[in-house]
């Protein structure tokens, strides 16, 4: 057992899921603002072997593996997550007007799965916020020097009609900030939003933000869709003709699922959890479905981001192995610790090496070649 697996099984179990992440979260940031620690704990943690080094949507990454939308809902913390060694960090889910989301109890853990519920409604303070947070971030001279993602989805007050109009909103907000944004239709947790996965949904509202983006940004800013692991394959395959259709620079695949199928947790754990989004290993097997199945169908013309049952070096190396151009992690973290980025990192270079790859881009989209 690592001290982080002792001290996750003393202290941070005992607690509520999300006072646990409050807590954690507000102690990283806490040390990250102290200046230079951030640099100096991006520089000691994060991937420095050449090999690893990442061209995609524009942007020259250090590694393949960044952090997830979740964690860092109203880009608070960028700094303290980059310097656990992510690659990128995406912030968000925000949306047009900042909401409290669902009443809490809202996160839970289910340990015997190393799995996570979680049905917080996209609680943040919205896009303006977020803006406002990333520009000042950007003012700061002892900022750690890592790509910025933002996840945008819809206000839940807003009705379903008016949906456009609220992502479109969020992404004139933060388009001058972001690295790349991603339109996230796929969270099972805000009513209706799971139905603008349909292609003639989707449509005016991915070219509408585009338009949006790009014109308060005064430049192209990257954009990508985010599905969900429940959808069928051939809705997988007519969104990835959308993406092709408009341009879009990449798919996210996949988000939490709302399936309770396939658990070690006792079915009383299970229930007591609730309705809500679950995201661990047991979306391994479905995510790498879904990237395969964008593989195929797209080959190299889109950055695939794969997310969903990432738990270690072996999982990392098979998705990028299957067409996976970037991954992202979240359960991963919170079960593995703040090392967890640096030991996949490190493994994926030890697998290049082992199987005498001289760089990620031999290696990505290998098993469909091979």
């Amino acid at each position: 057992m690592t001290p982080y697996e002792a001290f996750f099984a003393a202290v941070l179990r005992r607690l509520d899921a999300e006072t646990a992440h409050r807590l954690s979260f507000g102690a990283l940031r806490a040390v990250a603002a102290v200046p230079g620690f951030a640099r100096l704990g991006a520089t000691v943690l994060g991937p420095r072997d050449p090999a690893l080094r990442v061209q995609a949507l524009g942007l020259d990454l250090p590694g393949p593996l960044g952090l997830a939308a979740g964690f860092d809902k109203d880009a608070r913390g960028v700094d303290g997550l980059a310097a656990l060694g992510f690659s990128f960090v995406e912030v968000g889910t925000v949306t047009g007007q900042g909401q409290p989301g669902n009443p809490r109890p809202r996160l839970f853990r289910l340990v015997a799965d190393r799995g996570i519920v979680n049905r917080m409604g996209f609680n943040n303070a919205g896009a303006a916020a977020a803006r406002d947070r990333l520009l000042r971030r950007r003012a700061r001279r002892w900022r750690v020097l890592v790509a910025v993602g933002v996840n945008i989805g819809k206000t839940k007050v807003v009705p379903d009609a008016e949906a456009v109009s609220d992502y479109v909103l969020s992404a004139r907000q933060v388009a001058e900030v972001a690295d790349y944004l991603v339109v996230n239709v796929s969270s099972p947790n805000t009513p209706g939003l799971r139905d603008l996965q349909a292609v003639a949904t989707l449509r005016p509202l991915l070219t509408a933000v585009r338009e949006a983006a790009d014109g308060a940004a005064g430049r192209h800013v990257p954009l990508l869709v985010k599905i969900a692991p429940d959808l069928a394959d051939d809705d997988v395959l007519a969104v990835a003709d959308l993406a092709l259709e408009l341009g879009l620079d990449g798919i996210v695949a996949t988000n939490t699922t709302v399936s309770r199928e396939d658990l070690a947790s006792p079915a009383a754990d299970v229930e007591a959890t609730g309705a809500g989004g679950l995201s661990g290993p047991v979306l391994r097997e479905r995510s790498l479905q879904v990237l395969r199945l964008l593989r195929h169908r797209v080959g190299d013309r889109l950055v695939l981001v794969s997310v969903g049952g990432i738990e270690d070096a072996d999982d990392a190396w098979e998705r990028l192995r299957a067409g996976a151009t970037l991954l992202q992690g979240y359960t991963g973290l919170v079960y593995g610790g703040p090392l967890w980025p640096r030991r996949v990192h490190r493994g994926i270079a030890q697998r290049l090496r082992d199987n005498g790859f001289a760089s990620l881009a031999d290696v990505v989209g290998s098993e469909v070649s091979s």
